[in-house]
């Protein structure tokens, strides 16, 4: 038979609610009572419920994660930190991924089985964070924010990242650029892009029509995209690409079409993730900190679940540039003929 608190609770000499509240860590029970306790538990190998403490403390401990696709390999980097975070604050990790609102919507997202939520790929007209509002369920932004929500976010600063590419680009010479960006109904797509049309201009280079290619932010929208751009008059020295993903699939691409990385074409990515950084790939990408942003939004949603009434905080990460392999300057009779 199973083991329950009764049991500790007669080995332990005390009462079954004595039992509660000290594995709970109520501080009204005394280090004494709360070593019998412990002791008696340990004896027993008694695993306390989680039901059972969800009716007592009227919370489940449980925290929702949305993400709209696991597949994309930035993604993990961000569940990870998240997972090991919310761990050692003492909550459980749930994790969604419909693609659509409505489909998470009709899960126990907004049931009260759980005590918040991480919006990890809010798009800008999203609906779900006012419902949140609405419901008084506690949630915080990772990575991506949402424009009709005034709401706790932990992000990277993206219009500086796209502006420090822009910089870089014209540094080395190059003024016919172009951009693989991601969906202009996201605050990253739409930032990042932001951020180096206004470096470009500000060096006094246009960025043309034809010389940007949008889609959302996986392998196949930069595979796809880099021959479009390629075969543009004048041809693009060199792209940035609206995340790592997207410029490993340019990466890809290139190297099917015979495009040489870096002599014919500089590329740049945004985010170095880990497989930026391999041999194989070197990719030159914008930094930023994805672990210790995912850990930050864990950290601001417990906060917010044990005071609801706090101001809405903003926590914004500053990116760098990472030079590898994958730029150069542009030859001297090339920015000749550009």
């Amino acid at each position: 038979m199973a083991i329950t608190s009764h049991d500790v609770a007669r080995l332990a000499g005390v009462s079954q609610a004595t039992v509660s509240r000290a594995l709970r860590g109520d501080p009204r029970v005394t280090s004494a009572t709360l070593d019998r306790v412990r002791r008696a538990a340990e004896a027993l190998n008694y695993v306390p419920s989680e039901a059972g403490r969800s009716l007592s403390t009227r919370t489940s401990r449980r925290v929702g994660v949305v993400i709209s696709d696991l597949t994309n390999p930035f993604y993990p980097h961000l569940v990870g930190p998240l997972h090991d975070e919310l761990e050692q604050l003492d909550y459980r990790m749930m994790l969604f991924t419909e693609r659509t609102e409505s489909a998470i919507a009709t899960q126990r997202l907004l049931d009260r089985s759980i005590d918040g939520v991480v919006l990890a790929t809010a798009t800008l007209d999203s609906a779900l964070p006012d419902e949140l509002s609405r419901r008084g369920l506690p949630f915080v932004f990772l990575n991506r924010e949402s424009a009709n929500a005034n709401a706790d976010s932990a992000v990277v600063d993206n219009e500086k990242g796209g502006r420090l590419v822009a910089a870089e680009l014209a540094r080395l010479g190059h003024r016919s650029v172009a951009i693989i960006s991601g969906p202009q109904d996201t605050s990253t797509g739409r930032d990042r892009e932001l951020g180096f049309r206004l470096g470009l201009a500000e060096a006094g280079i246009a960025l043309t029509e034809r010389h940007i290619q949008r889609g959302p932010f996986d392998f196949d929208t930069g595979y796809r995209a880099l021959p479009v751009l390629w075969a543009q008059e004048p041809r693009p020295t060199a792209v940035f690409c609206g995340n790592d993903v997207t410029a490993i699939g340019a990466l890809n691409a290139a190297l099917r079409h015979g495009i040489r990385i870096p002599e014919e074409l500089t590329l740049v990515g945004f985010d170095d993730i880990p497989m930026a950084g391999w041999e194989s790939f070197d990719l030159t990408t914008v930094r930023h900190d994805l672990h210790e942003m995912a850990r930050t939004s864990a950290r601001m949603l417990a906060e917010r679940i044990d005071h609801p009434d706090l101001a809405p905080r903003r926590t914004l990460f500053t990116p760098e540039l990472v030079r590898r392999g994958t730029h150069a300057e542009l030859a001297e009779e090339e920015q000749c003929t550009t």
